[in-house]
């Protein structure tokens, strides 16, 4: 028995040993032969456009992997939108980064399924304030890349503490049932009264108002408890819950009735894109969970399109290196890059990695701006999203 979490270190990442077994046969055989082919190798989920859009993240880190290794990389740049074509080009001696292929197709896939999530969410409920609460879905070494996701997908917080290193934010978040549970029942006052005097002056003081009774009367006695309470939150589980657009328009109701207009009133347990269309002219905001940490990861490709400068390409993948292109009217577009551009059009690989080293910055506050700003221009939305 070991101490020790199954985690696979950084350093373990970085020297190339987070592979397949294939590609230690592959170096093997390479070495034995004394061939080290010049390549360019391109990453795809897809060929050509299919009109399901999708936001690239993960690339900080993708970079971080090849930083040091003797390539050439160009790469779109995090938080813009793709609708088919290579995300990222690598050019050099295959054996530099052979290995790494695996790694670096788990940068990229996992962290743009979940902030194409965090983007649906966002569109679904663009005024409202939405949270990421969903890191207890995964495993805890993933927390700071759901995060950092959610974020660059536009959710405006999230509740892992250990992501705030990575993302330069501070975590928010009040009470769980645990904390009114620990009071007992019908001691809900003394719970919130010991929340309210307990954490720091600038925590939001917001009550979780359905642990035993009915939210209307819970969310009424909190707002009653705590003078300055800014919101209520109710979390009620699925299986209780019957009809919960009515029970958040009655907790609202009875607020302002008993003259609580400033408390808010927040949602949150198992909501995605529907769930937030339906209700998000009836609260304030809303925490979104399992619907984007639990995102499938986009199933991307690492293939070689080039050999030696001559094209080269496996049955069903197509061969030469590869722009992408965002044209005036939103559209995306892929050809050969010896080609012509579109009219109009605006190439989206950017240097990456050059001579193995990183020749870009990686600002998450720009990536967001980016994102929402190219989703607005691919006229992208949660319905479409989910449609696809």
């Amino acid at each position: 028995m070991t101490d020790e979490f199954d985690v696979i270190s950084p350093e373990t990442i970085r020297e190339g040993r987070a592979t397949d077994a294939y590609f230690d046969r592959t170096m093997e055989a390479l070495e034995h032969a004394g061939k080290n082919p010049d390549v360019v190798a391109e990453v795809t989920a897809s060929q050509f456009a299919t009109g399901e859009w999708n936001l690239l993240a993960g690339l900080k880190d993708a970079a971080a992997l090849l930083d040091g290794r003797a390539v050439d990389a160009d790469a779109i740049p995090e938080g813009r939108l793709f609708d088919g074509g290579p995300v990222m080009r690598i050019e050099g001696p295959y054996r530099e980064f052979c290995r790494l292929e695996t790694a670096l197709l788990g940068f990229l896939s996992h962290p743009t399924g979940v902030a194409t999530r965090a983007l649906e969410t966002r569109h679904a409920a663009p005024d409202s304030t939405v949270l990421s609460f969903g890191s207890r879905h995964v495993h805890p070494s993933l927390g700071a890349m759901i995060e950092r996701s959610a974020l660059l997908g536009g959710l405006d917080g999230f509740s892992n503490v250990a992501a705030e290193d990575a993302t330069g934010r501070t975590a928010g978040g009040t009470m769980p049932h645990a904390l009114v549970i620990c009071f007992g029942r019908g001691n809900q006052e003394e719970a919130w009264r010991a929340f309210d005097e307990g954490v720091p002056a600038e925590t939001p003081r917001i009550a979780l108002t359905d642990t035993y009774s009915d939210e209307v009367d819970e969310a009424v006695r909190a707002a009653e408890t705590i003078e300055d309470l800014d919101g209520v939150r109710i979390d009620t589980t699925g299986s209780r819950r019957g009809d919960f657009r009515h029970i958040l328009r009655e907790v609202r109701w009875s607020l302002d009735a008993h003259g609580h207009g400033d408390v808010d009133v927040f949602a949150s347990g198992g909501l995605g894109p529907e769930q937030l269309r339906d209700l998000r002219d009836v609260v304030d905001g809303f925490g979104v969970g399992s619907y984007v940490s639990n995102a499938d990861p986009l199933d991307f490709a690492l293939d070689i399109v080039e050999v030696e400068g001559e094209l080269a390409a496996k049955r069903g993948k197509l061969t030469g290196k590869k722009a992408v292109y965002r044209t005036a009217d939103g559209g995306h577009h892929i050809g050969l890059a010896d080609r012509e551009a579109p009219e109009d059009a605006e190439s989206l690989m950017e240097p990456l990695i050059r001579d193995g080293e990183i020749v870009r910055e990686f600002d998450l506050d720009a990536a967001i701006d980016r994102a929402a700003a190219d989703a607005e221009a691919v006229g992208f939305t949660s319905e479409n999203a989910e449609a696809e």
